[in-house]
């Protein structure tokens, strides 16, 4: 199943291009404040916390975006957005902070393979999942999910979208640690991260916070009491006035704890995965593969798995950081708006209307 142990660094590992020393730069000083970070509060990954990163959406609200930036209908995860690195390699960078290479996978889709190859072409890419075909986020996620507890059964996972800008991506991800850890305590939890809303959005969902399980400064930790999913606008207005978060969909817990949660949720999705595991590493895995996700049903992660509230599920807060679902592009145009160097193709008149 895995294609390789990448990265679109044909602009970082041999160009020397102004704008290649700046990301070495930059690059160098993320790296740094991250191990400041981990080593200030008494912590270091874990080996046996893993990585996904699911690049397997389509983007279909920002192709034409895509087309005026890259000249063709590509999903936004392989479109450089923000700058000269694609929200995928922001999303690779970022994890790259706390979780090596070794130990991370990117899924995506067979139909994906004229995009994501400039990302693995440089040395030590991550490990590369691909599905035969979009059978929504909960095989997209149980998918690797089954190929990471194989090679480590008490694997902790950290699950993230590759479509998010995230401001202070060190702390971010020192975050990330604190929450692993804290599931190495409490193995039987999920944990999702929420981020502090800000305005009474209506196109994320929401999280209603429950009694709480970890007080400390680094941990606020709390059960999930309902989940509010794209509410109306006075409802929203009432979910930031209650103190809710945003939902990020970025989860951490253990491997066995995600596929238990799936056989439970999601049978038929996880039982056609089981079978077609029984042929890896043989010559029919491929087939095996296919026929699985021929014959599964499609099914969303978070609406067949999270909005019913399991009693394994929790919420912790991200330190206060600007988060953003990059999913539209208006959120993509605030976001410029607020950069110090904004990519050529940016006009003023798309800030104006954002």
């Amino acid at each position: 199943m895995p294609h390789g142990h990448g990265s679109d660094r044909r602009s970082a590992a041999s160009d020397k291009s102004p704008q290649a020393q700046g990301y070495h730069t930059h690059r160098q000083r993320e790296v740094a404040v991250a191990q400041a970070m981990l080593s200030r509060g008494g912590l270091e990954m874990s080996s046996h916390l893993w990585g996904v990163v699911l690049a397997g959406g389509e983007g279909v609200r920002l192709q034409a975006l895509a087309r005026r930036v890259c000249g063709d209908d590509r999903p936004k995860q392989y479109v450089p957005v923000l700058g000269d690195r694609t929200l995928l390699r922001q999303t690779l960078d970022r994890v790259a902070l706390g979780i090596p290479s070794v130990r991370t996978a990117v899924v995506t889709l067979r139909s994906h393979a004229p995009y994501f190859a400039e990302h693995w072409a440089g040395p030590n890419p991550p490990h590369l999942l691909v599905q035969p075909a979009d059978r929504g986020t909960a095989a997209g996620i149980l998918f690797p999910l089954r190929w990471i507890a194989r090679q480590d059964p008490g694997a902790t996972v950290a699950v993230f979208p590759s479509d998010h800008f995230v401001s202070e991506p060190a702390t971010f991800m020192a975050h990330v640690a604190q929450i692993a850890a804290w599931v190495e305590e409490h193995p039987d939890r999920l944990v999702l991260l929420g981020a502090q809303a800000t305005g009474p959005e209506v196109e994320y969902g929401w999280i209603e916070l429950g009694r709480p399980l970890d007080s400390t400064d680094d941990r606020r930790v709390w059960e999930v009491r309902r989940f509010w999913e794209k509410p109306s606008g006075d409802m929203a207005r009432i979910c930031l006035e209650a103190g809710c978060l945003w939902n990020t969909l970025v989860l951490v817990g253990k491997a066995a704890t995600f596929l238990r949660a799936g056989r439970a949720a999601v049978p038929e999705v996880d039982g056609r995965l089981a079978r077609a595991e029984l042929f890896l590493g043989t010559d029919e895995e491929a087939w095996a593969l296919h026929q699985a996700y021929a014959l599964m049903p499609k099914a969303n992660f978070s609406r067949a798995i999270l909005e019913p509230c399991p009693p394994c599920l929790a919420v912790a807060a991200i330190p206060r950081m600007v988060w953003s679902d990059l999913g539209t592009p208006r959120r993509v145009f605030e976001i410029l708006g607020s950069a110090r160097d904004r990519p050529a193709w940016v006009l003023t008149s798309d800030l104006a209307v954002s």
